[in-house]
């Protein structure tokens, strides 16, 4: 099982990785990522943070942990050399702060994420079909997330995203220990906001093959 959507004290979490990764070990999680939230005024130091914990880190563990950035609140012609810069670094997840009905994110963020080609478009709320199409086209995921608020609107994105043939991840979006749920949990909040065990099954595949991608295996 996995998790690609967590935050650290890095940026506004408050665990550092390290407890991240046992507390998801410990709740039954093979692959996680650490993704904390950057701009430009922070994205060097996050990037060498991480990269800096992920190249420690045994692979004895127990779990795999994956460096990751969420870009975050940034306008939306920022996307596009932040991807760029994340991915020349070696971030292996690369995550863009979606559109959602909880926090005033820019207009065209969604959109702008999508076309800089991000990994995932995180809690993307207010979503379009067409957005949904371009996501398709390009196979980025659409993140159903656990966060409380940002899953209000897991149903619309599931709509659009079954409608447009994209695809779909579940996500914690997790930034403190009482965010990490079980593998269990986090399907529920997938098949309460109306996904099918078909649907969940082919998120899990699609993700895996994804994650064996970034992985190169």
């Amino acid at each position: 099982m996995y998790n690609l959507h967590s935050h650290s004290l890095l940026s506004d979490g408050v665990l550092l990785p390290s407890e991240i990764a046992v507390r998801y070990m410990a709740a039954g999680y093979k692959v996680i990522a650490i993704t904390d939230h950057a701009d430009y005024s922070n994205i060097e130091y996050i990037t060498k943070s991480i990269l800096e914990f992920t190249n420690h880190w045994p692979e004895s563990a127990g779990i795999k942990v994956l460096p990751g950035v969420e870009l975050t609140h940034i306008p939306p012609a920022q996307f596009k050399p932040l991807v760029k810069y994340a991915r020349n670094k070696g971030l292996k997840i690369i995550i863009g702060h979606g559109e959602t009905t909880v926090e005033p994110v820019i207009r065209g963020t969604n959109r702008a994420a999508i076309e800089a080609g991000v990994d995932i478009l995180a809690h993307p709320g207010i979503i379009t079909d067409e957005d949904a199409a371009l996501a398709a086209k390009k196979n980025i995921f659409l993140e159903i997330t656990s966060r409380r608020g940002h899953s209000d609107t897991n149903e619309h994105v599931i709509n659009c995203a079954l409608k447009a043939g994209a695809k779909m991840i579940l996500n914690h979006d997790s930034h403190d220990p009482e965010n990490i749920i079980s593998p269990d949990e986090l399907k529920s909040v997938g098949l309460k906001a109306g996904l099918s065990e078909q649907d969940i099954d082919k998120i899990y595949k699609d993700v895996t093959a994804f994650i064996f991608k970034k992985e190169g295996l």
